[in-house]
Formats: structure tokens, sequence, C-alpha cells
């Protein structure tokens, strides 16, 4: 393969919702740039992208794939992303390491959800956008529609470079208003003809090249001041003007492609090899120091390794793109991250399961390698002396969590490993060991991706597993003042153990003044301060201690073992167990005895009595809730309303966006275990949600006794 310059390398994300023909538009690419001999389809599981035995399984694409052809003398990385929300970490990881997006949209269904979840990140990462009209040969296409929702969602931004004479089986020929010629194709696809507009159509095609001169000449001076003279612009100004438009996100082309029968796919890809921008003209990768890092060819050998995956008969495959420099077999470079020397022992430029090996690959391009000793994903490789770190991508929030063990328990330790190396095929799937909940919590985008990751676990691994509901990681708190106090007193022959300790608690939030008096039972107890520590606590809230001891009747050095005692019972509370916070503790008197007190006397004397006053001061759960952002069409959300409503959530807005409603809404993590099937089942999975942590909030009374019960017939079961 040729080593192609900076100036000759285009990446591209290949984004669309779930069946837009993302993976068939791929076959059609390398077919027709010969990379393969035969297209192959989903049903027949032979497709290039769709590799891997869980996507050949399931019927659809898991995992984002990087796809290299070569046309019209540039090199073309595509990366082919998965549909599905679910998947949404390969759609955030390809737009971080490609210059230009193209949206496929199924003409069945004109703009999903999805369409628009994905132009969101682009908007994001401040993407060009090529929308591309699918789908156009079936039989419930719709081209006009589609287009009207385009415009409708995203503007007048939306500019038709073809448009297709009929849809539908018959559909076989699209008007160009860039080459303004039409374009047909005989039934087998492929080669078109290229042929004069018909009389029928010359009127349209006029109209629309017209605009689409205007738009392309008002993102350069020179051509808009030859627009007005002239009237009009070549087609190598149009391209100058449109891929200027692109870069400010100020156009948006609009294509039509039927991939399943390869029609207008040659004709696309040449508007990307002419059009779209090469990687020396976009916006250039910062580093984590904030210095921007041209792709420059030149420049010391750096490169970012953006996807890790274990790859049938292969092992650990390393998926990166050159930064700047040129790397070739067998370079020498530094991991920055983790300060281990790796060997480039072989690279290669990829198209899904096809690797092709190459001498050499230039600032800009993308590339694998094998066999990394210490490196993961996300991680900066230089050539010794260069010491660029570009930064980790950020994925969103996980909307779904689910408690994992293997079935045997002699497969807990094995199972560990291999959940940490799905994390690195996608860092999606989160993985924490909870030590306050006792189980293995695994998060991730949806209940699909959940089920995914079960199925490699036990299809590739052989490791049966679980799910189960996971425990809630519930808070406890007082909501009013009590008193306790408590001697422990232990004689068993020589030195013996003696240590009392009186002590008050109250509820505590920020900024509350300190305490100056407290009266129990019609008794006054004046606070004398000498001594305040706040602990913030790990999971989340506050503890603070006053030490308001006067007379010595507790000698200082037995403070800190008070404040064990009391971090002992605060990580296990006693309604269910909880961690317990915003607790204000004021240790007032006590005793001591000259021989028999010592650390573990106050410890167990300081733990015991604020357990007790603890129970008195009206303890409360506090539950975890999230805000969720719902976007749902419109024909659906009072079945969304009506589901968030039975899940206790408080809509807190709601807003229109051109045919998606936006809800948000504030909703206990008890009510969401199965929010993300619900949420697809009633709208026909064209619906999508965010969440994330805001507070926590009192459990109500009816709910809080419920759990009571069931953490009291638990212990039973335990004892």
């Amino acid at each position: 393969m040729k080593v192609y310059q900076s100036n000759e390398i285009k990446n591209i994300s290949l984004l669309g919702s779930s069946g837009a023909g993302k993976t068939t538009l791929v076959e059609a690419m390398l077919y027709e740039s010969g990379i393969i001999k035969r297209r192959g389809t989903i049903g027949a599981q032979n497709t290039v992208s769709d590799y891997f035995p869980v996507e050949k399984d399931y019927g659809y694409s898991v995992f984002s794939t990087i796809i290299q052809t070569e046309w019209l003398d540039k090199k073309l990385n595509f990366i082919d992303c998965p549909g599905s929300d679910d998947f949404i970490g390969g759609v955030v990881t390809s737009l971080n390491v490609t210059d230009t997006a193209l949206i496929l949209l199924n003409t069945q269904y004109g703009v999903e959800v999805g369409t628009n979840n994905h132009f969101r990140y682009t908007e994001k990462f401040k993407k060009p956008v090529i929308f591309i009209t699918n789908q156009l040969d079936h039989e419930k296409a719709d081209f006009d529609k589609t287009l009207d929702e385009l415009k409708e969602n995203f503007g007048s931004k939306v500019v038709q470079i073809q448009y297709p004479i009929t849809v539908g089986p018959q559909f076989n020929a699209v008007i160009d208003v860039l080459k303004m010629k039409m374009y047909k194709w005989k039934p087998e696809g492929g080669v078109p003809e290229v042929l004069e507009i018909p009389d029928s159509e010359i009127q349209k095609a006029q109209d629309l090249h017209n605009t689409l001169v205007e738009a392309a000449a008002e993102h350069d001076e020179v051509l808009m001041e030859k627009f007005f003279d002239q009237g009009s612009l070549t087609e190598e100004e149009l391209r100058i003007g449109i891929r200027k438009g692109m870069l400010s996100r100020e156009m948006f082309p609009v294509f039509c492609v039927s991939a399943g029968k390869d029609m207008c796919v040659r004709r696309l890809m040449e508007f990307v090899g002419n059009v779209s921008p090469s990687v020396n003209v976009t916006q250039k990768p910062l580093t984590k120091e904030g210095k921007e890092i041209a792709p420059d060819p030149s420049a010391p050998a750096s490169i970012y390794v953006f996807k890790t995956s274990i790859e049938p008969h292969i092992g650990e495959v390393s998926y990166f793109k050159v930064m700047s420099g040129k790397v070739k077999e067998g370079d020498d470079l530094v991991n920055i991250n983790r300060g281990t020397k790796e060997r480039l022992s072989q690279i290669f430029s990829v198209a899904g399961q096809i690797r092709t090996k190459v001498e050499e690959l230039v600032a800009g391009d993308l590339g694998a390698t094998v066999k990394l000793k210490d490196t993961r994903t996300g991680n900066t490789l230089n050539v010794k002396g260069c010491e660029y770190d570009f930064s980790e991508i950020k994925y969103p929030d996980p909307k779904y969590r689910r408690a994992i063990k293997a079935v045997s328990e002699s497969d807990e330790e094995k199972l560990s490993e291999v959940l940490t190396r799905m994390h690195e095929e996608d860092p999606t799937w989160i993985i924490e060991q909870s030590k306050e909940l006792k189980q293995t919590i695994l998060y991730g985008q949806g209940e699909f991706h959940l089920r995914t990751l079960k199925w490699r676990v036990e299809h590739n691994d052989k490791i049966p597993i679980e799910y189960k509901e996971p425990r809630i990681p519930y808070r406890e708190t007082i909501t009013k003042n009590a008193r306790a106090d408590y001697r422990h007193k232990k004689q068993s022959g020589g030195s013996g153990q003696f240590g009392e300790v009186h002590m008050i608690i109250e509820p505590y939030y920020d900024g509350m003044p300190a305490p100056e008096m407290f009266r129990f039972n019609g008794q006054e107890f004046k606070i004398s301060n000498r001594d305040t520590q706040t602990i913030d606590l790990d999971w989340g809230g506050k503890l603070v201690l006053i030490n308001s001891i006067v007379g010595g009747s507790i000698d200082a050095r037995f403070v800190p073992a008070i404040l064990k005692g009391i971090m002992d019972r605060i990580e296990q509370g006693p309604l269910t167990g909880s961690y317990a916070r915003d607790v204000r503790v004021i240790v007032y008197d006590g005793k001591m005895h000259p021989v028999d007190s010592n650390e573990i006397s106050f410890r167990l004397a300081g733990r015991n009595a604020f357990a007790q006053a603890f129970k008195e001061a009206g303890p409360k759960l506090l539950e975890p809730i999230y805000d969720v952002v719902v976007q749902a069409p419109s024909d659906r959300l009072g079945d969304v309303m009506s589901d968030l409503q039975g899940r206790r959530a408080i809509i807190m807005g709601m807003e229109s966006e051109k045919g998606y409603e936006k809800l948000s809404a504030k909703v206990p993590l008890k009510e969401l275990g199965s929010y993300s099937t619900t949420l697809s089942s009633l709208t026909g999975g064209r619906a999508s949600f965010g969440m994330k942590f805001a507070s926590y909030e009192l459990v109500p009374m009816d709910i809080q006794d419920k759990l009571l019960k069931e953490y009291e017939a638990t212990k039973k079961e335990e004892d």
C-alpha cells in the first residue's frame, strides 16, 4: 500500500441509528475500492465490519470498526459505529479521532432519536457533517419527508447535493446538482451511466444548483465576489466553498444512496475524497496542557491509542492515531502515561478483520499494532525526548447497573480479570467492587449493553455468570437531637478496661452555627467548644466532632479513640446497615480510670454511646436521586410521563425539540433499575435518556417501613 501524506488522508465517522445501513454501505465501499471481491450481507454473517461472533449472533454492530479504503489517490479511513444508544461509546471514541461525520438516515423512518443523538455529539466535537439518505429502494422510502425533517431539525444549513427521481423498488437514478448530471444504474448497481438531466427535471435541478452555489459562495469572500460578478462558480470553486462551509458547520450536504444495491456509492466516495477536509486542515488536537499539536510529518513521532480489542486468533490489537511525525515497523516508543518502553513490531492499515502490513504511517493516519506489553486505551506513545500527553476520552455517564457474579465461586478471580479486559475494550462498561453494597456492580449504557457483555463472557471465556438487581446505596441520618452515655467496663484479673463517654448528637448542615446549650428532660447542658474536627466522609456528607470535655474527666489523648469508635458505627447505620452522614457529635463528659483506661476502652464506649444516641435521634433513610433527561417522540409523551410518575419522579421541566419532547425529572435510583428497557418498549426504541446523580433525599415513610422490614428479614436469614 502507498504511504499517504497528511493532505491525502480523510478520517470519517460513519454514524446513524440502528438499521440505517452503515454496515451495508461499508461493504459497498470496500467492494468498489477493490478491498473485497464480493459484498457480504448481514443475513449471511459475512460482512467485513460485523465480524465478532456476538455481532453475527445479534445481527447488528456492537463495536466500532476501522475501515480503510483508497479512492482517487486519497486514503479514506472510515470508522463504522454501532447505531444503538447502548453502544454510544463507539461514537464518542470515533469522533475524537476523525474529522468528518457521515450520518446515515433510513428513509423509511427519516430523522430518528439516534440521528439527533449522534448529531449532538458532532456538535460537541465541532465536526463537519454530511447527511446520507439511504435505502431509497425500499417500498416505504420517503425522501421528501426525510429531507423536510432534516431541514426542520437542522435548519437552512441542510443543502442538497442530490435528489432521487423516484424512490421505492424502482429507484435507479439521482440528479446531482453539483455536477449537474443524472446518474443512472442498472439493477446490479456499481458504475453508473452519467447522463444529461432530463427536460422534466432541469428546472428543479437548476433551482437547487443555484441554492448550492449561493450557499457555497457565502463561506469565502473571493467566491462571493465572483458569484456576484458572474452569477456562477466552477465545480472546483463549489468544492472549495462547500468544504469551508462544512468546516464551519454552516453547511450540511445531503447525498442519496442505496447501499444494498450499490447505487451512488462511488459518487459518495468521490465527494468525500474531493470535498471533505483532510487531516492537515481540520482542528488540531490538544495535549492535556492545552497545547495544539499539528499533524506534521516532520515533527517528533507520537501516537494515541484510542481503542483496544481482543480479536479471534490474534489476541490484543491496539488501534492508534498518528498525532505527529511518522511511525515505522520496529520503532521504539515510550508510553508517557506508564513510563514503559514499547516496540511497534508490526503496523497495519485495517479494514475490519482485513489487516494489511505497511512500512510507515504518517501524521493523521489511523493504524493498528499487536502485542504491546503495557499499553492501555487512552495512552500516548512518543519517540524518546517527546513529551506529548493527550487526554483520555470522556464518555457519557452510565444509565444501567446490575450486580454481577460468577455462578461458580471458583470462577470469581478469573471473572475479575475478564471484566478488567472488557473495560479496556469498551470503557463504557464500568466495574466497581462495592465494599458498601458487598457486590460487584457492573455499569453500562443499557440492558442490551450488559446483555452483550454476558454473551461474550459466557461464550468466549466460558464463565457462566448471573445478574442480580443491585442493592441501593442508601444513607442514614438523624432528624433531631439525642443524648446518650455508655460505660465500658471489663475486669478479668490484672489490668482491666474502663471508659465512659457522654455525648449529644444532632443533625448537621453546612454553615450551621456552633452549639451553646442543649436541654434534655428539663436539664441544661452547656457546651464549651474546646476543639472541632470536621470529617468529609468518603460516601458524601460530613461528620463533625466537638470536644466539649471540661475538668479533665477524659484525657485529650483518648479523643481520637472515641472518634474511631464513632466511625465504626457511622459505617453501619442501625436502620439498614447503610453509611450514615451529616451528624454532629458533642462529647461533653465521661470518666476514666488511672490504670484501666486505654484506647480500646474509649473506642468501644464511643461506638456504643453513638449507636444508642443515633437510635433515639429520629433516624431516617436517605435515597440517591438522579437527574434524568428523556428525549421522546411527541406521540409517546403521555406514556413516558405516566411511566415516570409511577416511578416517583418529579417532573422538573419540559420543552419541545422539533418533533421530540425533552423531559427533565428527578427520579429515585431504586425506580430506575429497568428504565432503559421499559422506555425502549414504550416508544418502540425511538427514545433515549441520560441520568446523573443529583442528591440524597429522605425516603417516604411507607417505603422506609418496607425497607426496614426487608432488612430485618435478611438479618434473621443471615443469623
